[in-house]
């Protein structure tokens, strides 16, 4: 799709999108499921979804106190697993808060602050160009992963280290592959030569459109184009790579984009409804530029990651596969929580391997943004229709023929409104439709007398083509992705781009 189609101060773009996947999952909807689950022995255990467990984990964090060691959710049971020490004598009390919380609790052996203090160690003695370590919940030890570069005195190094710490504190184990950044030169957004994928669609703190990718790929260009030769159309405006994450905002150039808060699998769009911490076992999707949509499991939280270019921190650690190019996608959950940032990893989507996350919740702190609108999704004609408010779409796919921009304002139901039962109200705002339906504006009149029976008044508008869409009411457009969208435009190309002509999943 060229740029003809929708300028790009109309660029409409989503997060994280492709088009051809050979996807390795399909996003089904998630059941509810937050009543008691029997389990013998722990009858109040209660059966949650991801998003749910998490902020009990969270909740029950605060609650334990020093008795908390981490947590993980059990996917198979869909459960929480909160990991406890010492809990005799007046702990025992907190602990059955935390299982009529509905978690389930076990008492393990290494705290939470020991867990910390050997990492501390790690940290000052096994600094090592590839490889990484993180807590994992499950087996109440810190996991180190050295990658192919570690040999000789290096590993000798790693190794030791992890031996003097004991194995009941920490275990090691080799990757296959090289442990690196993710970035590449390719066909997906470009800066500088390299190659990267959009994170999330975010509003900066100053109101403004832009979006979340990896701090790599923000320190390696100023500014993003949507095409290897197109002109730049986002400048980067914060960038942290490496240190205390791996996150970049990049602002879109022109105030006007619009910035929908989802991500597009090529197959089904996504919409994103929150940031949320990630939770140990929970299963996860990532979208990238290069392989699409792949999905697997949080393996370990707080990661550090010792990459060739610098040591990163505070990254989530999973077995979901990447490759270069995929650097900055998103992280998200089946019910549409925004989990994280493609950051590096080892290996590839054929052998496996590892791949980091920068927590999304810790990069809108940073750059002081939120999550992007919600606004009219990648390929939705805003406002359109069949004919819509004076433009000329000859092929009803919402774009103005003449000037390439989404046509604002017309369509069956009026100017921009909402009325899928045909009853001159908007389904949205409650408020009469002007212009629109098969009555005229939002008016009632039975007797066909083209007045009004409730005001007295002419009906405005009225004919069974209100014609031409005229919005009566200042032509608001709707943004809420609801019932416009079943009209929207499904144009997707195998180059994996949307009705915007911006190339998607970057």
């Amino acid at each position: 799709m060229s740029h003809k189609r929708v300028t790009k101060r109309k660029a409409i773009i989503a997060a994280g999108g492709v088009a051809a996947l050979g996807a390795a999952a399909i996003l089904l909807p998630q059941a509810n499921a937050s009543q008691d689950g029997g389990t013998s022995g722990a009858a109040s255990v209660k059966t949650l979804k991801a998003g749910d467990a998490s902020d009990l984990a969270s909740q029950l964090e605060k609650l334990l106190g020093d008795a908390f060691a981490g947590s993980y959710y059990d996917d198979t049971g869909k459960q929480l697993v909160v990991n406890v020490v010492n809990v005799s004598g007046d702990k025992n009390n907190v602990v059955a808060q935390a299982e009529k919380a509905g978690a389930k609790v076990r008492e393990v052996e290494n705290s939470k602050a020991e867990l910390e203090a050997a990492a501390k160690t790690l940290k000052t003695k096994a600094t090592v160009p590839g490889t990484s370590w993180a807590v994992d919940p499950r087996t109440n030890k810190i996991l180190v992963t050295a990658d192919s570069t570690v040999t000789g005195k290096k590993w000798d190094r790693i190794d030791s280290t992890v031996q003097s710490l004991g194995s009941s504190m920490a275990t090691i184990k080799k990757s296959a592959g090289t442990l690196k950044p993710l970035v590449s030169g390719g066909d997906a957004i470009f800066g500088g030569g390299a190659r990267c994928s959009l994170g999330f669609n975010v509003t900066a703190g100053d109101g403004s459109p832009a979006f979340l990718t990896a701090g790599h790929c923000g320190v390696a260009a100023k500014q993003w184009s949507d095409s290897e030769t197109g002109q730049p159309i986002a400048t980067v405006d914060q960038a942290t790579f490496p240190g205390d994450g791996d996150f970049a905002l990049v602002k879109y150039d022109d105030a006007n984009t619009q910035a929908p808060s989802e991500v597009n699998t090529g197959q089904q769009k996504v919409a994103i409804s929150q940031a949320a911490e990630a939770t140990v076992g929970t299963q996860v999707f990532r979208m990238g530029s290069t392989t699409g949509l792949k999905d697997g499991q949080v393996l370990g939280l707080d990661a550090t990651v010792n990459y060739p270019e610098g040591t990163v921190t505070g990254l989530i650690q999973t077995d979901v596969c990447a490759e270069p190019g995929d650097s900055g996608g998103s992280l998200f959950t089946q019910d549409g929580q925004a989990i994280g940032l493609t950051s590096g990893g080892s290996g590839d989507c054929t052998v496996g391997g590892e791949t980091f996350f920068q927590p999304v919740t810790t990069a809108l702190a940073a750059v002081g943004a939120t999550l992007g609108d919600g606004g009219v999704g990648a390929g939705d004609a805003v406002g359109g229709g069949e004919a819509g408010a004076g433009a000329v779409d000859a092929n009803g796919d919402g774009v103005d023929d003449n000037t390439g921009e989404a046509i604002q304002g017309g369509g069956e139901a009026g100017a921009g409104a909402v009325d899928a039962n045909g009853d001159g109200v908007d389904d949205n705002t409650g408020e009469a439709v002007q212009g629109g339906g098969e009555a005229g504006a939002g008016a009632v009149d039975a007797n066909g007398d083209g007045v009004d029976d409730n005001t007295g008044e002419a009906v405005q508008g009225g004919g069974a083509a209100a014609d031409g869409g005229v919005d009566q009411n200042g032509g608001k457009q709707n943004q809420n992705g609801g019932k416009q969208n079943d009209r929207q435009n499904q144009n997707q190309n195998d180059n994996g781009q949307d009705g915007s002509g911006v190339t998607e999943s970057h």
